[in-house]
C-alpha cells in the first residue's frame, strides 16, 4: 500500500492528471470554436458539410469535413497554446540562463585578487 501511495503522490502523475482535466475542458472550447467557424464558412460559401460530396461515386465528403475540422483545431491549438508556451519558456530560460561571462583580463584580475586575499589571511 505504501508503494501505491508513493506512486500516486509523484509529481509527474499529478501533473498528468491536471493536464488531462485541462485538456478535456480545452477540447470543448476548441470544438465550439470549430463549430462557430464552420457556421461562418457556411454563411460565406454555403454549407461546409461535405458528407454528401461523392465525386465519381467515391465518398470523400466525410473525410473532407474531418480534414477541415482538423486544420481548424490544429490552428487554434498552435496559436492558443503552443506559441504562447514557447514564448513564455524562452523568456524564462533567457532570464535564468544569463550568467555574466568574464573576459580573459577580468579572470586574471580575479585570480590576482584571490591571490592577494590568500596572502593577507
Amino acid at each position: 500500500m505504501k508503494g501505491f501511495k508513493e506512486f500516486l503522490m509523484r509529481g509527474n502523475l499529478i501533473e498528468l492528471a491536471i493536464a488531462f482535466v485541462i485538456g478535456a475542458a480545452f477540447a470543448t472550447v476548441v470544438e465550439s470554436f470549430t463549430a462557430m467557424f464552420m457556421d461562418v464558412l457556411g454563411l460565406l460559401g454555403g454549407t461546409p458539410d461535405f458528407s454528401n460530396f461523392k465525386p465519381g461515386g467515391v465518398s470523400v465528403g466525410a473525410f473532407l469535413t474531418a480534414l477541415l475540422a482538423f486544420v481548424i483545431i490544429a490552428t487554434v491549438v498552435y496559436f492558443g497554446v503552443v506559441l504562447p508556451y514557447t514564448k513564455a519558456k524562452e523568456r524564462f530560460d533567457r532570464s535564468s540562463a544569463e550568467a555574466p561571462t568574464l573576459t580573459k583580463s577580468e579572470e586574471l584580475l580575479e585570480e590576482i585578487r584571490d591571490a592577494i586575499r590568500a596572502r593577507t589571511l
